[in-house]
């Protein structure tokens, strides 16, 4: 094992791959590995991952970065092609494959042989955000019948050398599962006894169709890092890991935060994204916020009379109109959350509207309150002059915030229930959206109050 200070003299030499020789390759973890490949050039990636063996590789591709994997597999010739991806974990391969664009995925689906191919395909038919996506089918299964010594010399021949094989599967003669097991149960009992004597006929599996948020809340509850998933027939499909999970949530929950910005999710991480594409996954929703934001304009022009006649109405513009943006994009965040983990559904829109509307007032009185003692005291410390109807206008303020901060959290609580129950991301009702949105009505909740608080004095 070469020493950190050897290390560091090879890397400052440009002769990265001596650290990963023959007798030092193996001493380094794959992640550490994938860790110093996503971070030099492609080229020295290449040299490095392309002088490992075949199984080396195998086990240090999972952990590269997405672009990375796409640029080494295009390198490798069609027989390094064919090993790599016909010996990745199935949900390994599945996430790799998921990560390419259509062409390219088709492509490498000719390269699994018979059994794989038909694993892979049938992980793609599975709904994206659920457990069947993430299937590894590495595992063994036993049956009752057996004796614990013939249950050991099976798993010994079969059971591949995975973070599954903590625990063991029983299966009846039709592949129905009917236990589980941890390994350290046939550790410990007399090698004569069967499985059957030490079944205790209960276990925890997962649906192949169970939303990702459920199966997340399953391993907390049972304390599990493996979990069997079967059909509603309760047919052994495979197994699902924790950390395959955890993987999986990290993706979605980025993707969710891109969008909830308002930005078209990255394929790539930032660094390996293009300036062209990043450009492009920005440009759509500036154009389509910058159309609402038009919406303001043709709202403070319909409202053009009642402006002129009291210019300090547009003073408060920013104010009013940023309450409600602002309270309307935190009720998003709240409510796009509760949804992504399982604490809300659908129907619990009521629920949600209740609990919004007792907010919006709250908040809108507080921040309403602020609004009318701040044009109070301005005026009377003499700071500024609002003119003889001073307190009509604190009244305007303090009402409009109170209206505009209800309709933000209405609107931005609302949004992502809707988009939900409409089978959309809930995260596409991004922040800049719900506040464009509340810019646009805020508006017009400020000047109708206003003609209506104001008639008869400046606004005659």
């Amino acid at each position: 094992m070469k020493t950190l200070k050897e290390i560091k003299e090879l890397i400052l030499k440009g002769d990265i791959i001596k650290l990963f020789s023959k007798d030092s390759g193996d001493k380094f973890h794959p992640s550490e590995i994938a860790a110093l490949l996503n971070s030099v050039s492609l080229s020295e990636a290449w040299g490095i991952f392309n002088s490992f063996i075949g199984e080396r590789q195998v086990t240090v591709f999972p952990f590269l970065g997405a672009y990375l994997q796409s640029q080494l597999i295009k390198k490798a010739a069609d027989d390094q092609k064919r090993y790599i991806l016909n010996h990745l974990r199935s949900n390994d391969r599945y996430a790799f494959l998921m990560s390419l664009k259509g062409l390219q995925r088709s492509s490498l689906l000719n390269f699994l042989d018979g059994e794989n191919r038909k694993v892979t395909e049938k992980m793609l038919g599975y709904s994206p955000q659920s457990v069947g996506r993430l299937l590894n089918t590495q595992f063994v299964t036993l049956r009752k019948e057996m004796t614990i010594d013939e249950a050991m010399d099976y798993l010994r021949e079969n059971q591949p050398d995975t973070d599954t094989a903590d625990v063991i599967y029983v299966i009846d003669d039709k592949g129905h599962l009917i236990d589980d097991m941890p390994i350290r149960r046939l550790v410990l009992n007399h090698q004569k006894k069967t499985i059957a004597d030490i079944m205790d006929n209960s276990y925890v599996c997962l649906q192949v169709n169970e939303p990702m948020g459920e199966a997340i809340a399953k391993f907390e509850q049972y304390d599990r890092s493996v979990l069997p998933v079967v059909t509603a027939e309760n047919l052994l499909l495979g197994v699902v890991t924790i950390d395959d999970i955890l993987d999986a949530t990290q993706q979605r929950d980025t993707r969710q935060m891109q969008r909830f910005g308002g930005v078209e999710s990255l394929e790539y991480p930032y660094v390996k994204t293009s300036v062209l594409s990043l450009i492009r996954k920005r440009a759509g929703w500036l154009i389509i916020l910058f159309i609402g934001e038009m919406f303001t304009a043709t709202a403070m022009g319909f409202f053009e009379k009642e402006i002129a006649k009291a210019v300090v109405l547009a003073l408060f513009v920013p104010l009013v109109i940023s309450s409600g943006g602002n309270t309307g994009s935190q009720a998003a965040t709240l409510i796009i959350r509760a949804l992504s983990v399982g604490e809300l559904t659908v129907k619990s829109w009521f629920y949600v509207l209740r609990r919004e509307l007792i907010s919006g007032l709250s908040l809108g009185i507080i921040l309403g309150a602020i609004g009318f003692l701040r044009i109070t005291a301005w005026q009377k410390l003499g700071w500024y002059d609002y003119g003889k109807d001073w307190a009509l206008m604190a009244v305007t303020i303090f009402f409009s915030l109170i209206g505009i901060v209800m309709w933000g959290t209405l609107s931005g609580s609302m949004i992502p229930i809707v988009l939900k129950k409409l089978k959309q991301d809930p995260a596409t009702s991004s922040a800049p959206f719900v506040a464009t949105l509340v810019d646009v009505t805020g508006l017009v909740i400020y000047f109708s109050i206003a003609a209506i608080v104001l008639h008869g004095t400046i606004l005659k």
